[in-house]
């Protein structure tokens, strides 16, 4: 029996993984939605005209096309429940409950974690209050600081500061100024490390 499975996405990253979903024997058709230019090129995969946001309607067309597999791709639905309501009407999911996608879409959480877990990061500090980031930033004694967005920004929300002054700033245009929306309700300020980057 082959199985009928859907893509979450609109990126590389959901092309990729419906054309190799695509390849498998045990796979007949795979839906991507939205989709983009590049993941309707196979024939066993197609663009599903479908709202990603409407978890009902995600259920519906699961149920409609007896889609045996959803695959998520972004962040952004993993942090909003949708592989929680798929596992709540019998689909299985691919991808993290909307509790476990936490220690991705918040910085603060996911640092916390690692604190209380003893997992070395760097060290930090969490904001909801400008000023008070900002007097902290005065007084840090690290070498260099990162300010970061605590939500989900599309990874544009993390500034390597070059002085305390473009800390501050950075601070203002997130909780004051608004520049990532509801992703900077909150700053982490960090310790600057220097090396390589592993995400």
């Amino acid at each position: 029996m082959t199985e009928t499975v859907l893509v979450i996405g609109s990126g590389g990253r959901e092309h990729v993984l419906s054309w190799k979903l695509s390849k498998s024997p045990k796979v007949s058709q795979v839906y991507v939605a939205p989709g983009n230019a590049g993941t309707c090129q196979d024939k066993k995969v197609e663009n599903a005209d479908l709202n990603v946001k409407d978890f009902n309607a995600v259920v519906k067309f699961c149920d409609d096309r007896k889609v045996s597999l959803v695959v998520v791709g972004p962040e952004d639905p993993l942090a909003a429940g949708i592989a929680d309501t798929l596992q709540q009407h019998g689909i299985c999911c691919f991808g993290p409950s909307a509790a476990a996608a936490q220690i991705e879409a918040s910085k603060s959480f996911s640092k916390k974690f690692m604190e209380r877990h003893n997992i070395p990061t760097a060290r930090f500090q969490t904001f909801t209050c400008p000023e008070a980031a900002t007097k902290h930033i005065k007084s840090a004694t690290y070498k260099a600081l990162v300010i970061k967005a605590s939500g989900l920004s599309a990874g544009k929300g993390v500034v390597v500061a070059q002085n305390r002054d473009q800390a501050c700033q950075a601070v203002t245009d997130i909780l004051v100024n608004k520049k990532y929306g509801s992703a900077g309700e909150e700053v982490v300020v960090e310790e600057f490390l220097e090396g390589e980057e592993v995400s």
